[in-house]
Parts: C-alpha cells; structure tokens; sequence
C-alpha cells in the first residue's frame, strides 16, 4: 500500500499490453500520461469510463497526453474489451496487482458484507517529468474524463 500524493515522482512499472504489447511508465516520460485504475472489464461502470475517456482520445491526443488504463484482468481480456469498444488507447494487464499496489489502489472492499481486494476506481495524472500532478481517488465514473482532460490541458 502506497500513499502517493501529488507532487511525489510516479512509481515506473512494465506490464504486459493488449495486443501482445509492453507497457512501461518510463518509456513515457517527457509526455504527459493518464494512468486510470478499473476494477474489471465488461462491467458497467468500468464501460462507460473506458467508452468515456475514448471519446475524448483525440483531444488527448492533440494534447500529447498518453492514456492507460490498468485493471488485474489478462492480456487476453484485454484485446476482447478494446476490440469490443474500439479503444484507441493502452491497456494494461496488471494481473499480479504490482501496480495496483505501487499506486496504493489494491485495497480491501466490501460488496453485500462480502470483504474482497480488488482496485479503488483512482486516476492519476502524470506530468512530463514522472511526477504525479494530480490524483482522483474513488472516482464517480459520470463526467470524470472531462475532469481529466481539462487538467491534462493546464500542464
């Protein structure tokens, strides 16, 4: 468990990638970089920020602002839920919850009194030089891109 906080440099991490991709923070750096934590793929709310955050890729894009979006599922459901949504961004398969750790978000939930870990929906932003600018902790899906992209925008 971490307790990251704006200003503190950004943990590096590689993973695996969709399609057979590697996924590194550092391979980043000099550009800014969107790293969403999502509980699972092909659930609702994890839908509707993945389909969000993609509408807005191209505004992202003309910012030069990366965007990743890290969830404990394979590789393998990966490429089945960015295929699906037609995602145009990374995905990262954080199956073993290193990263998810390292950014303090793998933490014990409670579902119908049923204790669990899993991933605190969390977003950070990362500036050019791998440092944390901004961070959205248990994140309410409706309106949170825009939040995003409007941050990204004032570095």
């Amino acid at each position: 468990m971490s307790d990251l906080v704006e200003g503190a440099h950004a943990p590096d991490f590689t993973v695996p990638g969709d399609n057979a991709s590697e996924i590194s923070l550092s391979a980043l750096k000099g550009q800014p970089v969107v790293l969403y934590f999502y509980p699972k793929d092909n659930t609702t709310g994890c839908t509707n920020e993945a389909n969000d955050f993609n509408a807005l890729s191209d505004a992202f894009q003309k910012s030069n602002v990366a965007i990743i979006g890290v969830s404990p599922d394979s590789v393998a459901s990966h490429d089945k839920f960015k295929a699906k949504l037609g995602l145009g961004y990374a995905l990262a398969a954080d199956t073993e919850h290193q990263v998810a750790d390292a950014y303090g978000v793998w933490v014990e939930k409670q579902n119908y009194g049923r204790k669990y870990m899993g991933v605190e929906r969390t977003t950070f932003l990362i500036d050019k030089d791998g440092r944390i600018a901004r961070i959205w902790r248990k994140v309410k899906v409706a309106g949170h891109a825009e939040s995003v992209l409007e941050a990204a925008r004032a570095l």
